[in-house]
């Protein structure tokens, strides 16, 4: 099927900047990103693209680029889903909160939803994309739907999982590692892969289009998620045993990421890592695991978490018995919400972590990031009660938000963080001014030759 209109239904961190590339390389392809949400809707069609509800690097000139001409934000979902002949399903799939599977199992209410209203709406034969994140399997659940509950219409069900990484979407977007598309062996199921392989080869090589069946594609995603989850707590793990013995992590990271089988990348020990994708995917293929009998393997790879969990209120409490056991009452500056740098996205955010714990200590937290709003700070802390929020502010001004701290943490590798004036800060704050290095981007000797009281992680 050659194709020509594209439907996306939901403008997140993954919808919008896809659909934005798609319509950049393939300007001959009507593209639409339907969200119910009327207000994400309105900043993805604001004419200030600054003002777009996703922060990305090079984002806002793609969007420039293609909206108006071939890419359309759209809260009219049942027209956008009749008009494509390929409709990309890109909601949340966040953890379940409640009944069986909670704390594990992926919630997929609001990918049923997408199904049955694709199913309602459609009156001819259509392909349907799964993009969000998926548990193995959940492709049959889709397909099960789509032929029970709909208009006769034939309908072919691809898993095209996304490997983005916040923060370079678009750059990743732009040249990717490699495409997944998973589909049926039928006939049918091979020329609906192939319409999808169509798309991507108006920018991407045919060597990097992997294509495999539908199962194989959706276990990849959480299986790659979860190998680099693990690389990431297994250095924080070593980061706690360099601290009690007087090695320096980031030397051991060096020594081992040299050595050509292990690789360098994900290997920087930091207050722990956050993001929509990591914790949510091992636990659901800790769900899984179980669902099948598989003890063990679920029991590996939970303690992923368990792990990172450990690294965050561990950090915390350095904290607190650095500063003499008390943190009532003192002033604690936490530099970055993001779960990471060059995104807005707070999602699973270690500073969520550390920001709780302080409160509960009764600290006065101030909290500076550059792009995540006040509004997302309190309402990733809206599980505390009203008084521990009253000890939280947030500060436009880095400078403003370190005066008169006793401590600052740094808890993002925003890269302005290096370019400030360490020693105005030093002289704004109370002595001994202390620097909890989170994510260990700070010159070591250079802040500690200003005066600060300087502890990283793993050192």
């Amino acid at each position: 099927m050659k194709i020509n209109s594209i439907c996306c239904i939901g403008a997140g961190y993954v919808g919008g900047p896809t659909m934005a590339v798609i319509a950049q390389k393939c300007p001959h392809i009507k593209v639409t990103v339907v969200d119910l949400n009327e207000s994400r809707i309105a900043a993805w069609n604001d004419t200030d693209l600054e003002n777009l509800p996703v922060y990305e690097p090079g984002l806002d000139k793609v969007v420039g680029e293609a909206r108006g001409r071939n890419l359309f934000f759209s809260t009219d979902v049942d027209k956008a889903i009749d008009e494509a002949q390929m409709i990309f399903i890109s909601v949340n799939t966040p953890t379940k909160n409640y009944g069986a599977g909670k704390g594990m199992a992926a919630d997929l209410k609001y990918i049923e939803l997408c199904a049955r209203q694709i199913a309602r709406v459609s009156k001819q034969d259509k392909i349907v994309v799964e993009k969000s994140t998926l548990p193995v399997r959940t492709a049959e659940a889709i397909k099960n739907i789509l032929d029970n509950t709909g208009n006769g219409v034939q309908f072919q069900i691809l898993s095209n999982p996304e490997f983005l990484a916040e923060g370079t979407a678009v750059q990743d977007l732009h040249n990717p590692d490699r495409v997944l598309i998973g589909g049926d062996s039928t006939e049918t199921g091979k020329d609906a892969i192939q319409s999808l392989v169509e798309i991507y080869s108006n920018w991407v090589s045919k060597e990097k289009i992997l294509t495999t069946n539908v199962w194989s594609s959706e276990l990849s995603k959480l299986t790659a998620n979860a190998f680099l989850a693990q690389r990431v707590s297994s250095i924080n793990a070593i980061s706690e045993l360099c601290e009690k013995t007087g090695a320096d992590v980031s030397e051991v990271s060096k020594a081992i990421g040299m050595d050509a089988r292990i690789g360098s990348k994900f290997l920087k020990a930091s207050v722990g890592f956050g993001g929509s994708c990591f914790q949510k995917d091992i636990l659901n293929l800790v769900y899984i695991a179980k669902s099948y009998g598989l003890n063990e393997v679920a029991d590996y790879w939970e303690q992923v978490v368990i792990m990172n969990d450990h690294q965050k209120n561990r950090f915390s409490k350095k904290i607190v018995k650095t500063l003499y056991n008390t943190v009532s009452g003192k002033k604690i500056t936490l530099l970055g919400w993001a779960f990471k740098k060059d995104t807005n996205d707070t999602r699973e955010s270690a500073a969520i972590s550390v920001a709780s714990n302080l409160l509960a200590e009764q600290a006065d937290v101030f909290v500076y990031d550059p792009k995540v709003s006040e509004k997302q700070i309190v309402s990733d802390l809206v599980s505390l009660d009203a008084d521990e929020l009253q000890k939280l502010k947030v500060i436009s001004n880095p400078y403003e938000a370190c005066k008169d701290s006793h401590a600052i943490a740094i808890l993002t590798e925003w890269d302005e963080f290096n370019t400030y004036d360490w020693r105005r800060i030093y002289d704004s704050m109370l002595k001994p001014a202390f620097i909890f290095d989170g994510r260990n981007i700070l010159n070591k000797e250079e802040i500690k030759k200003i005066g600060f009281r300087y502890i990283a992680v793993g050192s």
